[in-house]
């Protein structure tokens, strides 16, 4: 067994303490959401705070995309394109959306200036549930986005081609 494959198996252990202990998601379906299995890539005593810090990065890196979706200031090209593709209701789906993921970003900071292990397990629980329920509207918004691109292009093809 390799060093990072030992170090994962670790990892797993020490998760599963900590799941049983605070009624925690699954490894496997909490690594599948949030890639906490990073989490072997750094030395910690704390391992719960390190694994919400994952699962809050991901939430964070998710707000500042839709923010740039609902408010483009100097934001890359292709954000226009999406932004082009939104409908009225796709942007306020995705507003209500940021103001959720606005209050878990200061759930978020509240426990990095200060250490509650069970308030860690609370919003790893709590972040997991909230990450289900707008993971399948997200889902949604993109496979609109995507089918509105895909006609696009083929309008576009055939106009200039055509």
């Amino acid at each position: 067994m390799s060093k990072e494959e030992q170090k994962l198996e670790k990892l797993k252990k020490d998760y599963e303490v900590l799941r049983k202990k605070y009624s925690l998601p699954d490894f496997k379906k909490l690594n599948e959401d949030f890639g906490i299995d990073k989490a072997t890539e750094t030395e910690t005593d704390i391992l719960i705070r390190e694994v919400r810090r994952l699962i809050g990065d991901k939430i964070v890196n998710y707000m500042r995309f839709i923010e740039n979706l609902i408010n483009p200031m100097n934001v890359p090209m292709f954000i226009f394109s999406i932004i082009k593709l939104l409908d009225a209701e796709e942007k306020k789906k995705l507003s209500e959306i940021y103001q959720e993921l606005m209050k878990k970003e200061i759930q978020f900071i509240e426990l990095d200036l200060e250490f509650d292990e069970k308030k860690e397990a609370e919003f790893i629980k709590d972040s997991y549930e909230f990450w289900q329920g707008i993971k399948k509207d997200l889902l949604n918004i993109i496979e609109k986005i995507n089918k509105k691109w895909d006609n696009k292009s083929e309008t576009n093809s055939r106009g200039y081609f055509g």
